[in-house]
């Protein structure tokens, strides 16, 4: 399944989300696959689209993370799988 993932900062934290990210990657467990990423121009938040084997691996990437941002997820599906949902039924 793919998630788009909204990452929102924690106040002051960046600079430390960027050293733990150079220094240790992006602490995925094995099951979590990075697609590509955003980040808007103010640098508070990030856009991640990221595919996942379960919701309790997704989980434990973003326990990783979770004290220096917060997140919301969305399941997400391609436009044409969504016209195919949108139009059968």
């Amino acid at each position: 399944m793919n998630y788009m993932i909204v990452e929102k900062f924690r106040p002051g934290k960046v600079k430390e989300l960027y050293k733990r990210f150079d220094e240790k990657g992006r602490l995925m467990p094995e099951g979590v696959t990075y697609i590509n990423s955003w980040i808007d121009e103010k640098v508070e938040v990030c856009f991640q689209l990221m595919e996942a084997e379960s919701m309790e691996k997704l989980q434990a990437w973003m326990d990783a993370w979770s004290d220096l941002c917060e997140f919301e997820v969305f399941p997400v599906i391609s436009s044409a799988d969504a016209k195919q949902k949108a139009l059968s039924g």
